[in-house]
């Protein structure tokens, strides 16, 4: 793919990936009217979780800004403006001259073939989620090792209650398990032809391993034989110079803005 159109499928997904997660989480809301697309999963959960992104670039800043707080604010909680470098920097001069700073900028990263297999140490098996017991493990790790970042674990536990998001079939999701101890996953969710790659994570004991490393070239390479011709994620801090070294490549950068009740 050209980069425009790299750009403009990578976005597609990151939306889906969203709206995805609010209708899945229970009690969720997925609200689109008019360019915007809001998503709120049933826990509220203000940072990345709850939501707005503009699907239609030329959707005016302050009218994107205006709307989400008539849409927000009698709601009672957080929310984060979830932007595009590449098409929504009028958003964010807006924000800041409105007095929210940005929480974070992540490295949007993409990948142009699948990664040669590698072999896993003798006592790391790698399983994909198909049940509630392996969709409890995904979420215990991931729960685990996003409370680096400051995010609680319940939220997480909460996020991926449902099973059966997992048993979709443009959804496959993995757990990196040593000695049958769950200790890493990473999911890929593909849509508009790119294989979405989320939730990478290890927790605190296991890192060091390149277990991390191992369930995103699993998750991505899962995302091509689903028929995907790329495959694209949002960093971490952490996790930026390990894709960097398997062969994925900055394309973007998704600046979060908060607001905070």
């Amino acid at each position: 793919m050209d980069d425009p159109s790299l750009l403009q499928r990578a976005d597609l997904n990151f939306v889906e990936f969203n709206r995805e997660g609010a209708r899945w989480a229970a009690g969720g809301i997925v609200h689109e009217e008019d360019g915007l697309v809001f998503f709120v999963p049933g826990h509220r959960f203000p940072v990345g979780f709850t939501g707005v992104m503009r699907s239609d670039p030329a959707l005016p800043a302050r009218a994107m800004i205006d709307r989400a707080g008539v849409f927000f604010g009698p709601r009672g909680h957080g929310y984060t403006f979830c932007l595009m470098a590449h098409r929504d920097a009028d958003v964010a001069a807006a924000l800041e001259e409105g007095g929210i700073s940005v929480f974070g900028n992540s490295p949007g990263m993409a990948l142009d073939a699948p990664l040669p297999e590698a072999a896993l140490p003798a006592d790391v098996t790698i399983q994909r989620v198909t049940d509630a017991a392996g969709a409890a493990a995904f979420a215990a790790v991931s729960g685990a090792a996003y409370a680096t970042y400051g995010m609680p674990a319940r939220i997480v536990l909460a996020h991926f209650a449902d099973h059966r998001f997992f048993t979709q079939p443009h959804v496959a999701a993995f757990v990196a398990r040593v000695d049958g101890e769950a200790a890493a996953a990473a999911m890929v969710m593909v849509t508009h032809g790119v294989a979405g790659v989320y939730w990478v994570g290890t927790t605190p004991q296991a890192r060091g391993r390149g277990l991390a490393e191992a369930c995103t070239r699993v998750a991505g390479n899962a995302g091509f034989d689903m028929g995907a011709k790329v495959a694209a994620l949002q960093a971490s801090v952490m996790g930026e110079p390990i894709y960097r070294r398997m062969g994925y490549r900055e394309i973007t950068r998704y600046p979060w803005y908060v607001v905070m009740p």
